[in-house]
């Protein structure tokens, strides 16, 4: 079964290689339990304000049967080098671990 991935850009312009690397991580998501029936990204700046670099947050919304698990990550404010990527890999290493925590409790 192939992952139906939404993903929404919010503040800033349409990426095609942040949604691949969206999409390949979504996959990883998938090969750890099959039966996930939906992911959301939702990957956005928040503030614009900021002079020097950007803060990024990323939603993560995965649907597994009985429950939503739901990861909210922003990028550091100290963490001057972190980018988009790394903000995405954090969001989607809680969802892993929550989605991990899931199938434990489940079994």
């Amino acid at each position: 079964m192939t992952l139906p991935i939404q993903v929404t850009f919010r503040d800033f312009p349409h990426s095609p290689a942040l949604e691949q690397v969206i999409k390949e991580k979504a996959s990883k998501l998938e090969s750890l339990f099959d039966k996930i029936s939906y992911c959301r990204v939702v990957i956005g700046i928040p503030h614009r304000h900021h002079h020097k670099g950007h803060l990024y947050q990323v939603n993560l919304d995965i649907g597994v049967p009985g429950k939503d698990i739901v990861v909210q990550r922003r990028s550091g404010r100290l963490a001057a080098k972190q980018d988009a990527y790394s903000a995405i890999r954090d969001a989607f290493e809680a969802g892993k671990r929550q989605l991990q925590a899931y199938l434990s409790r489940r079994h």
